[in-house]
């Protein structure tokens, strides 16, 4: 069979570690493409024809109608570990294997991403920066923040990421640490040393609150007006997870009463953001364009496992991480043993 591989919007894949393109090359055809983030459908599927192996990033959306006009597609390996930007039953249904990294491979770089935002926003270090290089040293007065100690952490989705911003909350700051989790037993989060919570308990009780969740039909805007309001005054809320958790236009008018006194983003509901979006021109926002996995060890990772993906794939062995484990019964070229 020939093999054509597109790259789509995987801007890191192989930049740093040049070795997983080389490899991909052995395989067959390779090509970047670079496409809007909302495009979909047909036309998606019209840019990537011919193509049967796709990595895929955050964006653009392979959606139902996507599949119903594509060609033969093997596979799509996420190069990342969300992957809601994919219809998955279309993708079963079309015969398609969707894999992602496991989340391991992240772990370390978005939770420390997290806390270094949690400690940019709560401490003001980028407001103190740009004041010290425009030498108003004499300014500094104006950039008291908190401490985390003793402070409450409220976790949301205490997974892979979200434990390990626990651990590190906990261990390395003394911060008390509760979480909302409905995919973990109460009596599993307890074994990790937390306290678990209803997602109110802990919207009410937090002063901190770190987003780590994966986005879905139940978890999208879980956070709007009604949440806000019931938050403690002057909380700092940190997302490194999905932008869409979030109602946008609610947490901005968060910000600006004053209910929310600092923000820290990796993550947007429109990637990349509309210029004039006011959350990138608010003194107590910082916004990082979704670099939370960006470290050198997390790319080789992720880039290890793409691409073993794709190998195994031509190879007619089972991928690790398959994420529509059915589609197996659809394929008979994939040796079962």
């Amino acid at each position: 069979m020939m093999y054509r591989i597109a790259i789509v919007n995987s801007s890191s894949f192989g930049k740093y570690f040049p070795e997983h393109i080389e490899r991909l090359k052995k395989i067959g055809d390779v090509e970047r493409f670079t496409l809007p983030g909302d495009l979909h459908g047909k036309e998606l599927a019209e840019k990537l024809m011919g193509f049967n192996i796709i990595v895929a990033s955050v964006t653009p959306f392979y959606d139902k109608e996507f599949f119903e006009y594509k060609d033969e597609t093997l596979l799509i390996t996420r190069h990342g570990i969300g992957y809601n930007n994919i219809d998955i039953k279309s993708a079963t249904e079309k015969g398609t294997i969707v894999t992602k990294v496991p989340g391991i491979v992240e772990r370390e770089a978005v939770a420390e991403t997290a806390v270094a935002l949690l400690m940019t926003v709560i401490r003001k270090i980028r407001e103190a920066s740009l004041t010290a290089r425009e030498g108003k040293w004499e300014e500094r007065a104006k950039f008291i923040g908190w401490e985390v100690k003793d402070k409450i952490v409220g976790i949301i989705g205490y997974g892979n990421i979200g434990s390990r911003v626990g651990e590190i909350l906990k261990n390395g700051f003394n911060a008390k640490i509760i979480a909302y989790d409905p995919n973990i037993p109460p009596e599993v989060l307890k074994e990790k040393g937390v306290e678990p919570v209803s997602l109110e308990e802990l919207i009410r009780n937090s002063d901190i609150i770190s987003l780590n969740a994966s986005l879905n039909e139940k978890s999208r805007h879980m956070i709007s007006d009604k949440e806000f309001s019931m938050m403690k005054d002057n909380v700092i809320i940190i997302n490194t997870a999905r932008g869409e958790l979030m109602d946008e236009e609610a947490l901005i008018r968060a910000i600006k009463s004053g209910k929310v006194a600092g923000v820290g983003l990796d993550v947007m509901k429109d990637e990349p953001p509309d210029p004039q979006n006011p959350l990138l021109h608010m003194e107590n926002v910082v916004v990082t364009p979704h670099i939370a996995a960006y470290t050198y060890e997390c790319l080789k990772g992720m880039g290890d496992k793409v691409v073993a993906d794709v190998e195994r794939v031509v190879n007619q062995e089972i991928p690790e991480e398959i994420i529509n484990k059915e589609v197996l019964e659809r394929l008979p070229w994939i040796k079962k043993s």
